[in-house]
């Protein structure tokens, strides 16, 4: 076995354990369901390998639902909730984010074999685990025992989420505003590296950009004559990859991409290009665009610590029987 991947792994443990004993704060651990559902990994691996199989892209689909679930009340499922005044119909949501049917059937085999005792959002947070791996990323022990929240917060998700028009600099504000840091606004962008946007998220780029400029100039001209074919006369929901270079394999292309103007969204490319970026992130881009094992180690340990942004403490919230409703 490649000695990389077990310090990896190794790795990931102690971190795993370092941030599961921060105290009551998580009150997270890594074998939170060891004795209660022994079943809870071989169902999630299975739905999530399964999901795959049929759409690649579902890995990247259920990486986003854990960011922005985490992003708006903590960790809490608040985003699986129905409702016209729900998280999933808020704008940063709205046609973009997915997943949900993948839960909901992982749900439901874990009410048949250990009824209301896994949480809604230890679901997305282990499901995102393996859409990860799946995708050829790292391998890290997931931090369990969330309780599902019982409300949702629409306008939380249109004001906290991070949007990809913002400059780098509000973008770490709104990490800081949860405990993240600007290595971890560079390290969870990474993500980036595999899934799909929407030309209305970067059409803006493309054509009447500024006064002095029909075309954002920190984009490449040949992909931005390609986007430019791609979204014509449509209704900004066509889709294309984010790492075009390698779109469903999870490495660190995305930010190979940025030291030459192919990112695609403007928060990514602003993390290297824009004057807040060179001020404070293009550093970062450069060292894991020359390391993806840095890179590896350091998206697990932002991943580590955005699964802990404020989950439900002891008793609060509940154990929802249905992923969509409060019991």
């Amino acid at each position: 076995m490649d000695h990389s991947y077990c310090r990896l792994v190794l790795v990931c443990s102690v971190l795993a354990l370092c941030l599961g004993n921060q105290g009551a704060r998580s009150q997270l651990t890594v074998d939170f369901y060891y004795n209660t559902c022994p079943q809870l990994y071989a169902i999630v691996q299975q739905h999530v390998f399964s999901a795959m199989m049929v759409e690649t892209r579902m890995g990247a689909s259920l990486l986003r639902l854990h960011f922005h679930d985490c992003f708006v009340n903590g960790c809490d499922g608040s985003i699986l909730l129905d409702g016209d005044t729900g998280e999933k119909f808020a704008l940063p949501n709205l046609n973009s984010v997915r997943g949900f049917e993948v839960i909901d059937a992982i749900k439901a085999d874990l009410e048949t074999f250990c009824p209301e005792v896994v949480s809604c959002a230890d679901i997305v947070a282990l499901a995102a685990s393996y859409g990860v791996l799946f995708s050829g990323g790292p391998y890290y022990d997931v931090l369990l025992g969330r309780r599902d929240g019982l409300v949702a917060n629409q306008s939380g998700a249109n004001n906290s989420l991070p949007s990809p028009f913002e400059p780098i600099d509000s973008i770490i504000q709104k990490f800081n505003a949860v405990g993240l840091n600007t290595t971890d606004v560079v390290v969870l962008s990474g993500a980036h590296t595999i899934g799909q946007a929407r030309c209305a998220l970067f059409s803006k780029r493309l054509s009447n950009f500024s006064a002095t400029s029909s075309v954002d100039p920190t984009l490449d001209a040949t992909l931005a004559a390609s986007l430019q074919s791609l979204c014509a006369g449509g209704d900004g929901n066509q889709t294309t990859a984010l790492d075009a270079r390698s779109a469903d394999y999870f490495d660190n292309h995305y930010y190979q991409n940025l030291l030459v103007e192919r990112g695609l969204l403007s928060s990514d490319q602003g993390l290297f290009s824009s004057p807040d970026g060179v001020a404070s992130t293009k550093a970062l881009v450069q060292t894991y665009s020359d390391d993806g094992e840095q890179f590896f180690y350091d998206f697990v340990w932002s991943m580590l610590k955005m699964g802990n942004i404020s989950p439900p403490p002891g008793s609060a919230g509940q154990i929802r029987k249905n992923c969509r409703v409060v019991n």
